[in-house]
């Protein structure tokens, strides 16, 4: 009885710790992708709801080529993003249309581009190619904001970095607003330039079911690579978690941004509600 079962306990003991060991690494890996990626897939998600109530102000009020108030500044700038970060990972572009609107397929644009499989670099390069709006289109609205409004970056540095303190955040967001509809930008004209630019691109910005494909095709290939790294880091007690929650700091200028950018689109939203009423009603 002690033969046979002394096997069995040493068995079950290894699984065991085995199990344990697959366990830490997964979670290792869970904590180290949503340290890096959970901004974008946050403010991705929240800006493509105000987004699309945004589309659907225009499309109930003066129907879907309200739309091209907007798009013919904000699509271009969509897809020339994917087709920029497209070549920086190496990846064919097959086919650009920066602005052809479709009201049959409610297409604006597209990139269309091919990668090698084979290769890690361009594979990993889906990822960022998805979400490549979410990078450099709040970049452009940050630098329409220090071009076109006076002390454009002081007003910038109001907005907090630390969406977890509710207090900071929303007295950052308020004296955020109160300076940016001063009455000295109100009586300005590039303020209402800028004003203007700024909803083109925020209300473009969000990727749409195919970026997110993509995006996901390469965000496999990353978790896959992380979780292989992090069983060699754990099996020579290193964590690498550490490295990327220090690596991890210039995501509080990118939150930054993207509160920004949020408030933008939300200021859009009430605006394009309120002056689209009268037509809303008419249709109705």
């Amino acid at each position: 009885m002690n033969k046979n079962s002394s096997p069995r306990l040493f068995l079950c003991y290894n699984i065991n710790i085995m199990e344990s060991f697959f366990i830490q690494v997964a979670r290792m890996t869970v904590i180290q992708i949503i340290t890096i990626c959970g901004v974008f897939f946050v403010f991705s998600f929240l800006l493509s709801k105000v987004q699309a109530a945004i589309l659907k102000n225009y499309s109930r009020s003066v129907g879907w080529r309200g739309v091209l108030w907007t798009a013919w500044l904000g699509t271009p700038v969509h897809e020339y993003s994917h087709a920029l970060v497209a070549l920086l990972f190496k990846h064919k572009i097959n086919d650009v249309v920066l602005f052809s609107p479709d009201a049959n397929t409610g297409e604006l644009g597209h990139v269309n581009h091919s990668y090698n499989p084979k290769s890690l670099y361009q594979s990993i390069g889906n990822f960022f190619i998805g979400l490549a709006p979410l990078i450099i289109g709040p970049l452009v609205l940050v630098i329409l904001l220090y071009a076109l409004i006076p002390q454009g970056r002081e007003l910038f540095n109001q907005l907090p970095s630390n969406y977890n303190l509710f207090t900071s955040l929303s007295e950052g967001i308020i004296k955020f607003l109160q300076s940016l509809f001063s009455p000295a930008n109100l009586a300005s004209y590039r303020f209402w330039i800028f004003l203007y630019f700024s909803f083109c691109l925020a209300s473009h910005l969000a990727p749409s079911k195919s970026d997110l494909k993509g995006a996901w095709r390469g965000g496999i290939v990353i978790i896959f690579w992380l979780f292989i790294i992090n069983i060699f880091a754990l099996l020579i007690n290193r964590d690498i978690t550490v490295y990327i929650l220090k690596a991890s700091n210039f995501l509080t200028g990118l939150i930054k941004v993207y509160i920004y950018v949020l408030l933008i689109s939300l200021i859009h939203f009430l605006l394009s509600f309120i002056i689209l009423w009268p037509w809303r009603k008419r249709r109705n």
